[in-house]
C-alpha cells in the first residue's frame, strides 16, 4: 500500500477501511469504477459521499435486475480508495419501494451513513417513524425518465407533506424543463428539496438554463439544496474535464457554496463505460475554487442537510 501522510492516515481510520474479511488496500479496483489511483487531492476528515447507490440481489423486490458488483461492501472499497467517511446511500429503482437492502447499509454504516428512501403516499405512519429510526432523512422522486419512474410527481406533494414533521426532505431528480414546469408545486412544499446531479440542466445552456433561475429562488428562500454529481450527466464535451458541467457547478458554488453536498453517484448505472471515481473526486476542487469551499461541501453542508452529529 502507497505511503500515507498523517492527515490520509486519520480519514482512512475513520472511514472504517477494515471489513469482517481483512484490510482493503486503497488502491484495490473497485467494481464499477475505472482507475486504482486515489484522488490528487486527499479528502478532509469526515468527508461526505451524499449520492450513491447500493444494489444487491440479496434484497427485494426479486423481479427486478440487480447488476453485480455494487452491493455494500463493493462501496466500502470505493470509500477507501476516497478516503470518504460519512455516506447518505440512495435507494435505486432496482429496490423499488422496498428498503429493505438501504437499511441493511445504514445499520451497517451506523453513525456515519443517513439514507434517502422511495415510498408511496399510502406508507404508513408505523413505517415512516421505523425507517426514521433506521437513520433515513429523505425520499427521492426519480422523474427525469418518465418511463422507469418509481415514484411519479404526482406523489411529490402528499408524501412531501407526510415527512415534513419528521424534519425530511424530498430529493428530486427532474429535468430542467420538468423543474421549470413545475416551479409553483416546488414553491409550495413544506419541507426543503435537494436537487439531484444539478438540476440536469440543458449542457448547452448551463446556467443560462431558465430552471437555474427558479433553483436560485428557491435556495435564495432557503428551501433548497444542489447536489454536485453526475458530470457526465451534465455533458455534451465529455471527460476529463467536463468543461460544461463544470461551468454549471461553479455557477452554483457562486450562487450558494453553504447549499451544495458532493456525490460520487456510484456505481454509474447509466454509464456503460464506467468513469474514473478519483478524477470526478478532484473536479469538485476545480467546481470549488478552494480548499476551504471544497472542505464546506464535503464536511460542513451534509453535516447539516443530514443531521450528522
Amino acid at each position: 500500500m502507497p505511503t500515507l501522510t498523517r492527515r490520509g492516515f486519520v480519514a482512512a481510520a475513520m472511514a472504517g477501511w477494515a471489513v469482517a474479511d481483512g484490510a482493503l488496500a486503497a488502491d484495490a479496483p473497485v467494481p464499477n469504477s475505472a482507475g486504482t489511483e486515489r484522488p490528487r487531492h486527499p479528502a478532509p476528515a469526515l468527508a461526505c459521499d451524499s449520492h450513491f447507490h447500493i444494489i444487491d440481489a440479496r434484497f427485494p423486490p426479486p423481479d427486478t435486475p440487480k447488476p453485480p458488483g455494487m452491493t455494500f461492501d463493493d462501496y466500502r472499497l470505493l470509500q477507501a480508495r476516497l478516503g470518504t467517511t460519512r455516506a447518505v446511500p440512495v435507494q435505486p429503482k432496482n429496490h423499488g419501494t422496498d428498503p429493505a437492502c438501504l437499511l441493511d447499509a445504514l445499520a451497517r454504516f451506523g453513525g456515519n451513513g443517513r439514507g434517502i428512501a422511495v415510498l408511496r403516499p399510502d406508507v404508513a405512519d408505523a413505517e415512516l417513524k421505523r425507517l426514521d429510526a433506521g437513520y433515513v432523512r429523505g425520499l427521492r422522486f426519480s422523474v427525469w425518465n418518465p418511463n422507469d419512474t418509481v415514484a411519479p410527481i404526482a406523489t411529490i406533494e402528499p408524501l412531501a407533506k407526510r415527512i415534513a414533521d419528521l424534519g425530511w426532505h424530498v430529493q428530486l431528480h427532474m429535468s430542467g424543463d420538468q423543474i421549470r414546469e413545475n416551479a409553483a408545486l416546488l414553491n409550495r412544499l413544506p419541507c426543503p428539496i435537494v436537487f439531484d446531479h444539478m438540476g440536469r440542466l440543458d449542457p448547452a445552456k448551463g446556467p443560462d438554463d431558465p430552471a437555474f433561475t427558479t433553483i436560485a429562488g428557491l435556495v435564495d428562500k432557503g428551501k433548497a439544496w444542489v447536489k454536485l454529481a453526475g458530470a457526465y450527466l451534465n455533458t455534451k464535451a465529455g471527460p476529463p474535464g467536463y468543461p460544461d458541467a463544470t461551468r454549471t457547478a461553479q455557477a452554483f458554488v457562486r450562487l450558494a457554496p453553504e447549499r451544495l453536498v458532493w456525490g460520487s453517484d456510484w456505481p454509474h448505472v447509466t454509464e456503460k463505460h464506467k468513469p474514473d471515481d478519483a478524477v470526478l473526486f478532484d473536479l469538485l476542487s476545480e467546481w470549488a475554487g478552494s480548499e476551504a469551499v471544497r472542505d464546506k461541501i464535503l464536511v460542513d453542508n451534509p453535516a447539516k442537510l443530514y443531521g450528522f452529529a
